[in-house]
């Protein structure tokens, strides 16, 4: 029996819930953030020297990036074929393969085929948020969102803390152990996990809708949200910018061994879940989809800043704890282009959404990576040593400008 088939007789069609879902994105997003404090250290063992440490981690990631962004536009469309739940399983499949190639990777060459294969199959986020999107409402889809989102950071909450630990025994035993979670997702998501998509709202695949620079160029093309998703891919590559730099930048500034960074990161998971879990609904009550994402760009931008004039490493946890608004500005901004979108189109949207975080991927790591090898070797009291954090808060600034006007130009101007 294949995937496809799968999905209609494992379970009753059109059957989805959001509890299965947010499982999914908790097993795999677990697995991912054991790697998270590791990956970059693991990468020193064969290399000689930080600039080399950076330098090859950064292509790496870019290679990572570079597979996701071509082939996550073909696995939305064809989610949106053939429906959310195969795709799911083909991405959970591929992230199993990648963390056993690492685990077992003798050099950089194996390294490399692991992020090939992770790359290639990594689309459980942007199908997970279509699979939200089509057993929502309208007004209740910024909230599912929030929810993925909180599933994702509790993954993050658990992930690099067990990460850091495990790796402070072998730098490789955390893969080992992220393999046999994505096994066991597997497993979950094949006997529990329904379609979402109905086959009445299946949308006929297309090369041209697969096609990464096509679904890139017709978001950016559709004048009602094209200056949104611009000022979205702004933040986006300035998050990927502190995503790709975080552990090897905090490793050269304040020594921090991988514990330290699964601390770090658990802080940011606790942070992230209790915002979109918790919170999310009463600020969306409060502010609104519209204000509430101005507000967390603009304390994102400050932290972004902040954070790169910090000479301590205890000031970066209290500037996480501090940054807990920026979370909320994902899920409304994804509501707000969820909303000005027809049905049968979300598994591309959010697969194109997604393909600006992969094209992120690959051009901010090679930017960071030569960025921060040239300030590894200043010392910790140089202001210059903060490049990266405050060239992702001037992007984060000015897509902070970009959605102000954009919203003062709109309907919505009576909500700012």
């Amino acid at each position: 029996m294949n995937l496809a088939n799968a999905s209609q007789t494992a379970t009753h069609p059109h059957t989805g819930n959001l509890n299965f879902i947010l499982v999914c994105v908790f097993i795999d997003m677990l697995g991912i953030g054991l790697a998270v404090p590791v990956l970059p250290i693991l990468v020193g063992e064969f290399v000689v020297g930080r600039d080399l440490q950076a330098h090859w981690f950064g292509i790496l990631t870019t290679v990572f990036g570079l597979m996701q962004f071509i082939c996550m536009p073909i696995l939305g469309a064809v989610s949106d074929k053939v429906g959310r739940r195969p795709v799911l399983l083909f991405s959970m499949i591929g992230m199993c393969l990648n963390f056993l190639a690492t685990a077992l990777a003798p050099n950089l060459a194996a390294l490399f085929i692991g992020r090939v294969i992770g790359g290639i199959s990594s689309a459980s986020m942007s199908v997970a948020s279509a699979y939200a999107s089509d057993i929502s409402t309208p007004e209740n889809r910024a909230k599912s969102f929030g929810k993925v989102g909180a599933a994702f950071g509790l993954g993050f909450i658990f992930g690099p803390m067990l990460g850091g630990l495990l790796g402070s025994i072998n730098l490789h035993l955390p893969f080992y152990v992220a393999a046999a979670l994505s096994a066991a997702n597997v497993a979950y998501g094949y006997f529990f996990v329904p379609e979402s998509l109905p086959l009445a709202k299946r949308a006929s695949f297309s090369l041209a809708k697969a096609n990464p620079i096509n679904a890139l160029s017709k978001l950016f093309k559709r004048s009602d949200i094209g200056p949104l998703i611009f000022a979205f891919a702004l933040v986006t590559f300035g998050q990927m910018m502190l995503h790709t730099t975080w552990v090897l930048y905090t490793h050269f500034r304040f020594h921090w061994t991988p514990r330290d960074n699964g601390i770090a990161l658990f802080c940011v998971g606790l942070s992230s879940a209790l915002v979109q879990a918790v919170f999310l609904g009463t600020l969306m009550k409060k502010f609104g989809e519209v204000r509430l994402s101005l507000l967390g760009l603009a304390s994102g931008a400050i932290i972004l800043t902040l954070y790169g004039l910090a000479t301590q490493g205890w000031m970066m946890y209290v500037l996480i704890l501090c940054n807990m608004l920026s979370f909320a500005a994902g899920p409304a901004l994804q509501g707000i282009l969820s909303k000005a979108t027809s049905a049968h189109e979300q598994g591309a949207l959010m697969g194109s959404l997604q393909s600006l975080t992969s094209l992120g991927l690959v051009i901010m790591p090679l930017i960071g990576a030569a960025i921060l090898g040239e300030i590894s070797h200043l010392p910790a009291n140089d202001w210059r040593i903060g490049t990266t954090f405050f060239v992702s808060a001037a992007m984060q600034t000015i897509a902070l400008t970009i959605a102000w006007h954009y919203f003062k130009t709109r309907s919505s101007r009576s909500l700012i």
